[in-house]
């Protein structure tokens, strides 16, 4: 399909990224009124979900690019069948997993997952890509995964963290020259403002659509209290459901007490903004990228 018009938002992880899957569920009837049609998982219950994008990790040999590029063909071709049909896409996990932080590797599957995307995909029109502090990422990360499985602490993390083998502009790259799409634009977390107007800076044309941001506010992380119950109860062995945990979580939702739960130093966060703020001034410099830094 190499006319068909892709517009795909990437992510990333920790980002608003299922609030924005959100806005597009919401819109659904304006946007397919419009043009266009819609794929994004059903991660947290967002309505009508059915993306399952399968693409490589680390363990995959590179002789299975053919069969991850045929994977992606599927998935357009079953969301959108017309080419005359604009598309609008969006995964957080196209680079991959953030499970890889644990070995201080930022997404190093993430020019084998690029190639097999660009192979069954064709040609992308805008990629958005949401990018957030090194400092918050690590620490929203870990939170998030703690609610449903046993994580190690914190402080036994943060030697690894300091010392991740690369950041954003590389994955940048590696989006930019892989993927290859007509447009790029790159975003800081603290500029992404609502999900509509991420929506109307990705899609050209979406100013006579009427949007509305979603009432419902997604993946919000648990509080320190609510974490150091649901570790506990890890720890003894005890395996919850969704159900189950996100009671835990809802028990404990009005002691948002600071309890030491997952934090970096002064000194360790200084040098994490300092990394960062150079890496939004490197990113700004890629030929290609458009920047939109918080104000």
């Amino acid at each position: 399909m190499a006319d068909k018009q892709i517009y795909l938002h990437a992510g990333a992880h920790r980002t608003g990224t299922s609030s924005f899957q959100m806005c597009l569920a919401v819109n659904r009837a304006a946007l397919e009124a419009a043009g266009f049609d819609l794929a994004y998982p059903g991660r947290d219950g967002i309505p009508e979900g059915q993306l399952g994008l399968r693409l490589p990790s680390l363990r995959h040999r590179r002789d299975k690019d053919a069969f991850f590029a045929a994977k992606v063909a599927s998935v357009l071709q079953d969301h959108s069948p017309d080419p005359n049909r604009r598309l609008i896409l969006s995964e957080e996990n196209i680079p991959g997993p953030m499970i890889h932080f644990e070995q201080a590797r930022f997404f190093p599957a993430a020019a084998a997952r690029a190639e097999a995307l660009r192979s069954g995909l064709g040609p992308v029109a805008h990629l958005v890509y949401v990018v957030r502090s090194y400092g918050e990422l690590y620490v929203s990360g870990h939170r998030k995964r703690a609610e449903d499985r046993p994580v190690n602490p914190f402080a036994t993390e943060i030697p690894v963290r300091m010392r991740m083998d690369r950041g954003w502009p590389e994955l940048i790259e590696v989006m930019r020259d892989v993927i290859a799409p007509a447009r790029l634009t790159v975003v800081e977390y603290g500029a992404r403002g609502r999900s509509v107007d991420l929506l109307r800076l990705m899609v050209p044309g979406l100013e006579q659509v009427a949007l509305r941001e979603p009432a419902r506010t997604l993946n919000q992380s648990a509080t320190d209290a609510a974490l150091l119950a649901l570790q506990a109860r890890y720890q003894a062995g005890d395996v919850l459901s969704r159900a189950e945990w996100q009671a835990v979580v809802q028990e404990h939702a009005s002691d948002t007490a600071n309890h030491g739960f997952a934090q970096f130093s002064a000194a360790q966060s200084a040098e994490l903004q300092r990394r960062y703020d150079a890496d939004l001034d490197r990113l700004d410099a890629l030929e290609g990228v458009t920047l939109i830094r918080s104000p």
